[in-house]
C-alpha cells in the first residue's frame, strides 16, 4: 500500500518549511563548494580583478556581516508580511483558503532565499582568516555572497508584488478553482458518453439482501482525507470478501464509530482490520486532492462571507459563482465512477463518493439560500446553469440543473419585490428551460409574478 507514503510526501511538499530547508542546504553546499575551489585550485582572480576580489580579510568580513544581518532581518519582515496576509485572508474571506497560502511555492522560495543567504554568509565568514592566523580569504565565495545579496533584493521586490496580488479576491478564488479543476481531471478523466444511468446510485444506498456486516471502527477522529481504492479492492479480492465504506472522502468520522464494514466477519482478524484502516488517511482538515467537494466548499465560503451583511460584496459573490460554474462545467461531461466495484463479475467494494447532483448542490444551495433579493446573484446562477447545461446530454444531470433553476426562481419570486427586477430572472430561467428541454419540477399551477 502506497497511500501513506504519498500522503506524507504530499504534506511535506505543502509545508512551509520544506522548500526553505532545501534552499538552505543548497546554500551551504554552494558556500562549501566555492570555498573548496578557492582553497584547492588557487585561482589568481584577486590579482587579475583586484577591484572585484581583493577586498582583504577585514573587508570581506564586513561585507558578509552586512549581507548576513540584512538577510535575516528581511527574512523576519517577509515572515511578518506573510502572517499579516494570512490573518487578513482568514478574516476577509475564509480560513479554508489558508492552506493555499501555505502551499504557495513563491512564498516558500522567497523565505528560503533570505534564510539561505544568511546561512551562506555564516559558512563563508567562518573560513576567513587574517595574516597572523594563516591568511585565507575565499574570494569566489565572498563575491558569491555579494551576488546573492543582489538576488535577494530582486526576490524582495517580487515578493511585495506577489503578496499584494495573492490577497486579492480574484486570485484566491481562481487558485481554489484551479486546484478543483485539476482534481476533477485527475479523479474523473473519462468522458461521460451516453451512459444514461451513470448517476443512478447517487441517492441509492447499496443494500444486499440477507448479507450480514461486521463493522470496523475508526481509530481516530477527523476528516477522511483520502482513500486508496485499489488497495481496498485488493484486500477484498485477497480475502474473497466484500467491503462497504460507511464514510466517504471529506466526511467527518469519530473515533470508535463505523468506518468500513466487512461482509465476511470470519476473515476480519486484527491483522486484516489494521490493513483496512491503513487504506484510509484521517486528518484534521480536508484537502482538495481527492475531494473535489472541498474545493467547491472553499469558494462557497468566500461567497457566503461576501454576501454577509457586514461585507455585502456582491461583485466577489458573482465571481465565486463564475468559478463554481467553471468547476461544474468541467465535471458535467465527466464520468463519475459508480459506487459498486466488481472483480471478475463479483461485487467486492461498495464505495461512497460524490455524484454530480451532490456537487451541484454543494456549489449552489447555500449561495441561493443567502442571496434572497439579490438580482445579480440569482441571475448569474441561472446563467451559469445555462453554461453547464451545454456540456452534458445526460438526462439525470439535466434534471438536476432544472431543479436548481426552479429553486432559484422560487427564491426570486419570494424575495424580489419589483416586477422589473424579477423580469431578468424570469428571462434567464426561460432561456435555460429551452436549453435543458426537461420537465420542470415546479407544480403547473404555482404562482408566478410577471
Amino acid at each position: 500500500m502506497t497511500l501513506k507514503p504519498q500522503y506524507w510526501w504530499q504534506q511535506t511538499r505543502a509545508s512551509f518549511w520544506f522548500v526553505p530547508t532545501l534552499i538552505v542546504l543548497g546554500a551551504i553546499g554552494l558556500a562549501s563548494g566555492l570555498i573548496a575551489m578557492d582553497a584547492n585550485l588557487e585561482l589568481p582572480v584577486d590579482k587579475r580583478w583586484p577591484l572585484l576580489f581583493d577586498a582583504g580579510a577585514a573587508g570581506s568580513r564586513d561585507l558578509l556581516t552586512a549581507v548576513a544581518s540584512s538577510m535575516i532581518t528581511v527574512a523576519g519582515v517577509v515572515f511578518s508580511i506573510t502572517i499579516v496576509a494570512l490573518s487578513l485572508t482568514s478574516s476577509q474571506y475564509t480560513s479554508r483558503v489558508l492552506r493555499n497560502f501555505m502551499r504557495d511555492r513563491m512564498n516558500q522560495v522567497v523565505l528560503g532565499v533570505f534564510v539561505g543567504n544568511f546561512a551562506y554568509c555564516l559558512v563563508v565568514l567562518r573560513t576567513i582568516r587574517a595574516g597572523d592566523e594563516g591568511a585565507f580569504v575565499p574570494s569566489l565565495a565572498v563575491l558569491g555572497g555579494l551576488v546573492l545579496a543582489f538576488v535577494g533584493i530582486g526576490f524582495l521586490i517580487y515578493f511585495i508584488h506577489h503578496i499584494s496580488m495573492s490577497i486579492q479576491a480574484s486570485t484566491i478564488i481562481a487558485a481554489a478553482a484551479e486546484d478543483s479543476i485539476a482534481a476533477v481531471d485527475h479523479l474523473f478523466p473519462e468522458g461521460l458518453g451516453d451512459d444514461a444511468d451513470e448517476d443512478l446510485l447517487c441517492d441509492q444506498a447499496a443494500v444486499i439482501d440477507g448479507q450480514s456486516w461486521s463493522a470496523i471502527v475508526a481509530g481516530k477522529t477527523g476528516y477522511i482525507e483520502s482513500v486508496d481504492g485499489d488497495a481496498l479492492l485488493a484486500w477484498a479480492r485477497k480475502h474473497a470478501s466484500m467491503v462497504r465504506m460507511e464514510r466517504g472522502i471529506g466526511e467527518f468520522v469519530i473515533e470508535g464509530s463505523p468506518l468500513i464494514s466487512v461482509a465476511d466477519p470470519t476473515g476480519s482478524n486484527d491483522e486484516a482490520t489494521d490493513e483496512l484502516k491503513e487504506v484510509f488517511v484521517i486528518s484534521r482538515q480536508r484537502t482538495v486532492e481527492q475531494d473535489v467537494g472541498f474545493g467547491v466548499r472553499q469558494i462557497v465560503d468566500v461567497a457566503m462571507k461576501a454576501l454577509s451583511p457586514g461585507i455585502n460584496d456582491t461583485t466577489t459573490a458573482v465571481m465565486c459563482v463564475d468559478y463554481l460554474g467553471a468547476i461544474l462545467t468541467r465535471l458535467a461531461g465527466r464520468r463519475i465512477p459508480k459506487s459498486q466495484r466488481l472483480d471478475k463479475g463479483e461485487l467486492r467494494v461498495i464505495a461512497r463518493g460524490p455524484c454530480f447532483e451532490s456537487l451541484l448542490a454543494e456549489g449552489f444551495d447555500q449561495i441561493r439560500q443567502n442571496a434572497g433579493g439579490n438580482v445579480a446573484i440569482l441571475t448569474r446562477q441561472l446563467e451559469t446553469l445555462e453554461v453547464i447545461a451545454g456540456q452534458t446530454a445526460n438526462i439525470r444531470r439535466r434534471q438536476s440543473l432544472q431543479k436548481q433553476a426552479d429553486r432559484i426562481v422560487d427564491v426570486a419570486e419570494r424575495t424580489i419585490p419589483l416586477p422589473h427586477d424579477l423580469a431578468g430572472v424570469k428571462v434567464a430561467s426561460v432561456r435555460l428551460a429551452q436549453i435543458l428541454n426537461v420537465p420542470s419540477g415546479r407544480p403547473p399551477g404555482s404562482p408566478s409574478r410577471t
